[in-house]
Order: C-alpha cells, then sequence, then structure tokens
C-alpha cells in the first residue's frame, strides 16, 4: 500500500503533495530511505522570487530523489521523498534556525544571533538567504506570514509523517533504521591524502545510532572498494537530531554521495552510473536492515521508559 501525504488543501493530493510517503503494510526490513533535499517541485510564486533561477540547482540535491526510489524499489525498504524544494523551505534544518533579517511583516524577532539559528547565519537556515558566490538568493524578504506558512503546511507535517513512519516499522521489527540519502558536490582531494571520497557517512559523531550500523556501512563500502568518509565533512544535521533515538530503538544515518557516481559530467542529469550505485545502495540497505533486526533490544525500551 502506498501512502500519499497532502498537506496544502488542493483537490489532488498526488500533484500537489510536498512529499510522498511509501510505506506498506508489511515491510521486508525495518528500514526507511527519505531524501529531504530531494525537491524539484517549484511554485511560481518561489520562481519568480529567485534573483537568478540558476541557483535553484545548487540548493538541491540533484535527482537524489531517483537515486532514492531505485535504492527502496531494489531493497524493499519504505520511502519518504519531499517534493517541494530546499530552496523554499530546508527539511534538514530546526524551524528556529531562521535569519531574521529576511523576514519582513509582524511577528519577526529582532534577536539576529543566537545558538538556534547557527546555520541560518551562514545563509543555510530554514529558508536559505545566500550563497557562496552568488550572494543573495531573494528578490525581495519573505512575509512572516508565509514563512509560517510554509512551516505548517511542509515542514511540520512531514517531520511528523517521518517520526510515525519510524515509529510504525520498530514497533513491527523491535528496532528501525532512517537512512537520511543525500548528494554532495565533489570533495577536494587534496584534503584527504590524495584520494577523494564518494560518500560520507554521518552519524551525529555517534549519537544517532547504534555504532554498529555506521561500522557496517564503513565495512561494506570498503569491501567494495568505495572511499567513504565518517562524519568529516557531514556528520549530519536537524533529521538526525529530531529521529535518532537509539534508546527507543530509533536509529538514524546520513549517507551523501558524491553527485559525480550518478550524474552526468556537468552535474546536471542522471547519468548511466545512477542504476549501478542505487545497486550498491540497495546492498547495503540490506545489510543494514538485518543489522537493525538483531537489534531488538527490550532493554532498550526499559531504559527509555523509566
Amino acid at each position: 500500500m502506498t501512502s500519499r501525504q497532502n498537506t496544502d488543501g488542493d483537490t489532488d493530493p498526488a500533484d500537489c503533495a510536498p512529499f510522498e510517503l511509501k510505506l506498506g503494510e508489511r515491510s521486508p526490513i525495518p528500514v526507511l530511505i527519505a531524501a529531504p533535499h530531494g525537491g524539484r517541485r517549484y511554485t511560481e510564486r518561489v520562481e519568480q522570487s529567485f534573483r537568478d533561477p540558476s541557483c535553484k540547482l545548487r540548493l538541491e540535491d540533484r535527482y537524489v530523489d531517483r537515486l532514492a526510489e531505485a535504492v527502496a524499489e531494489a531493497s524493499g525498504a519504505a520511502l519518504l521523498v519531499a517534493k517541494a524544494p530546499r530552496a523554499e523551505i530546508d527539511l534538514n534544518r530546526a524551524p528556529d534556525d531562521v535569519d531574521w533579517g529576511m523576514i519582513s511583516g509582524s511577528g519577526k524577532r529582532t534577536l539576529s544571533h543566537s545558538i538556534a539559528n547557527r546555520r541560518a547565519r551562514s545563509g543555510l537556515g530554514l529558508i536559505p538567504r545566500r550563497l557562496s558566490g552568488v550572494g543573495e538568493i531573494w528578490r525581495d524578504p519573505i512575509e512572516r506570514t508565509e514563512l509560517d506558512r510554509r512551516i505548517e503546511t511542509i515542514h511540520r507535517p512531514y517531520h511528523s509523517a517521518l517520526g510515525k513512519a519510524l515509529e510504525t516499522l520498530r514497533d513491527r521489527w523491535g528496532a528501525a533504521l532512517l537512512v537520511d540519502l543525500h548528494s554532495m558536490p565533489p570533495l577536494s582531494d587534496r584534503a584527504y591524502g590524495g584520494a577523494r571520497p564518494e560518500f560520507v557517512i554521518g552519524d551525529r559523531f555517534g549519537t544517532s545510532c547504534s555504532g554498529t550500523i555506521s561500522a557496517e556501512t564503513l565495512g561494506y563500502l570498503s569491501r567494495n572498494g568505495r572511499l567513504a568518509t565518517h562524519n568529516r565533512p557531514y556528520s549530519g544535521g536537524y533529521v538526525l537530531d529530531r529521529h535518532g533515538m537509539p534508546k527507543r530503538g530509533l536509529h538514524a544515518l546520513q549517507i551523501e554521495v558524491c553527485r559525480s557516481l550518478y550524474l552526468d559530467a556537468r552535474l546536471d542529469q542522471p547519468s548511466a552510473r545512477l542504476g549501478g550505485v542505487a545497486r550498491l545502495l540497495a546492498g547495503l540497505v540490506k545489510v543494514l536492515g538485518s543489522e537493525v533486526a538483531n537489534l531488538r533490544s527490550g532493554s532498550q525500551f526499559a531504559e527509555a521508559a523509566e
């Protein structure tokens, strides 16, 4: 069974939902693959607000939604894919991680520097504001009412659906794993001893999932001749902070895939290599599914309940 989530009130849920969830009534493995930066459905309002429309491609995890779909189909994992683009709202940022200098209207906060909005100060908060080499993304400030609308109709429902799906899998299997799938531009080989990593595995420095899951992931990629780093330069973000709760049987792992592995030379369109990368990751997901199924520890739930 496919579950489609619609939150914007339009008459065609399949076409207008800001994300799509596929969770069967029976799940062959306790794994959910998510692509929070895979959205490519730009509204006319967002399109017209860009200073330079080409910047939206730099914000996307380009076609990672296609990769996630292929991995889920080949592995049997559940799937959650964002349709709303990162430019509209970043699902891997906390709802208060806002650069209030780009917000206008009633309710705008005057505090511009805090722990909560540390990513926003770099230009890539809940609503991205600027890009390196490009500058400001938007023509005009964003109204506070529009910010609130995006949070209530996209961000909050996405994370609610994600949390419920993981709990459903956990209740069926005793433990569940979120594989938060992202893509990254090619890393500098000079920073890694002359070898360019193809994958980055993030677990918030061991806090978002069992160490055996991270170790098995790195070992699998190594056995398959793939170079991966651990938490460098990406350790994960809000998604892992919110949904990774190992003591409750909810594990969360971020996987960054170099775009050169599955896109063309311009890093713009899917290449013939996408299928091979999907098969590689599907194999990993199956291995991790078995690992997670073995984590069904009642002691974790007892500890969390105390």
